[in-house]
């Protein structure tokens, strides 16, 4: 039987806002990757999509979630797309939730952060201390969590296009800011979504790499 196949998939709704996400659990996965997408994106962002379902593979359950409303998202009501307090908020509701099911729980959780999903992945990170595991962000905004990149006690690996100008030196003054252990990685040629060739798969790499280190996922 394929691994397609034995994965549990489950559509969920997170209060209090009912937050429709998708939740993914390998047989056996002890380990739980959370995604915290980005400005003007989604839980069906094919760009996590791929990342999640590579996770799955090497043994992570993963949690895809709309971390706004659909009326939210509109085009005349974009300041909540940037607002990190409320995307860390809408987070830590996530994983009050995941704590809350008994066949997630016990699990050790990962955060996985797109451009200003990033932020509020390092702030909820800083809020919830040993519950989070690692923290790795794509392309992200770190420096937008501001002062408390100081608290982030959570193994931390920023990866970030080589030729994403501005992003680098950003991202470079956040790495100044965290703590050990951390990484931060520049791949080469790429821009901000990765979409070059090769350039997601390095990406897939080097997060799966991360939190097979510091989440000890189960190996299938």
């Amino acid at each position: 039987m394929s691994l397609a196949r034995t994965i549990e998939t489950r559509d969920v709704r997170i209060p209090p806002l009912e937050l429709e996400g998708t939740l993914r659990i390998p047989p056996g996965s002890s380990a739980l990757v959370v995604f915290v997408h980005g400005s003007g994106s989604s839980r069906l962002s094919p760009r996590n999509v791929q990342v999640a379902n590579a996770l799955n593979r090497a043994g992570f359950a993963t949690l895809l979630f709309d971390l706004l409303k659909p009326e939210e998202e509109q085009a005349n009501n974009r300041a909540k797309v940037f607002d990190i307090a409320l995307l860390a908020e809408r987070l830590l509701a996530a994983l009050r939730f995941i704590g809350r099911e008994p066949s997630l729980k016990h699990m050790r959780i990962g955060l996985f952060g797109a451009s200003t999903g990033a932020a509020a992945a390092l702030v909820a990170a800083a809020e919830l201390g040993p519950r989070i595991g690692a923290v790795v962000s794509r392309g992200g905004r770190p420096d937008l969590a501001g002062p408390v990149l100081t608290r982030v006690a959570a193994p931390t690996l920023l990866i970030i296009g080589g030729d994403d100008f501005g992003v680098i030196d950003l991202n470079e003054q956040a790495f100044a800011a965290l703590r050990q252990p951390k990484d931060l990685e520049i791949v080469p040629g790429a821009t901000h979504l990765f979409p070059e060739a090769g350039a997601m798969e390095r990406v897939i790499a080097l997060a799966t790499r991360w939190f097979e280190r510091h989440l000890n996922a189960k190996e299938i």
